[in-house]
């Protein structure tokens, strides 16, 4: 699968870096650079990007904002991988709230960085690390439980969610479960319906808002 990213960031050497490092990549094509989340919507309609990668903090519109923009305004948004300097800001996790993807360090060694790109590009969640978690548990709420509770989810359901806090894939949860990939996939669709999720990080999110999860 060919992937392609639009990357947006204020800081030019930011973008630089991570545009060398993916180009390397034979399956991933850099389609646009911006230096503000003011500039995503239009360049998102105009060049179709697969994921955006965002950094979280700009000056004119933030990659919080900017995230609900896209999602608002575009019928099959792409995915949205957001970048920051440090793993436990809030704005972060307002980002993944908003409705991103996942996240990625700017310290991030390269290969960490293509393993993100191409993981949300897939679908796939990113596992959150204690910090993150952290912030979660903190935002939980009444709304957040009787939310967990009124979706129902079955036995399976709930084991398979709590397999996908800890960031497997839909093939590392058949192997925990023993069982095939489509079962895994079948219990992971049910989840986000009757969540009421966008993807797999928003159910995360859920579970740990939800005390249905405890941050380790």
């Amino acid at each position: 699968m060919s992937v392609s990213v639009l990357l947006v960031d204020d800081e030019p050497l930011v973008r630089t870096g991570l545009r060398v490092v993916l180009e390397a990549q034979p399956d991933i094509t850099i389609v646009g650079e911006a230096a503000d989340g003011a500039a995503v919507l239009p360049m998102v309609r105009s060049l179709r990007p697969d994921v955006v990668a965002m950094d979280v903090r700009m000056p004119l519109l933030d990659g919080i904002e900017a995230t609900r923009v896209v999602l608002r305004g575009v019928p099959e948004p792409p995915r949205i991988l957001i970048i920051t300097t440090f793993e436990n800001d809030q704005y972060v996790y307002e980002a993944l709230r908003a409705g991103a993807d996942g996240f990625l360090l700017k310290r991030a060694r390269p290969t960490e960085i293509v393993h993100a790109v191409r993981l949300v590009a897939e679908g796939g969640s990113l596992l959150f690390p204690a910090a993150v978690r952290s912030l979660a548990a903190e935002y939980g709420n009444c709304a957040a439980r009787a939310a967990m509770e009124k979706a129902g989810l079955t036995e399976r359901e709930g084991t398979v969610l709590r397999l996908m806090t800890r960031g497997m894939s839909n093939a590392e949860i058949a192997t925990e479960l023993m069982v095939g990939t489509e079962t895994v996939k079948t219990h992971v669709s049910a989840v986000l319906s009757k969540l009421g999720a966008r993807d797999r990080t928003q159910a995360v999110i859920a579970a740990y808002e939800s005390g249905f999860v405890a941050p380790a």
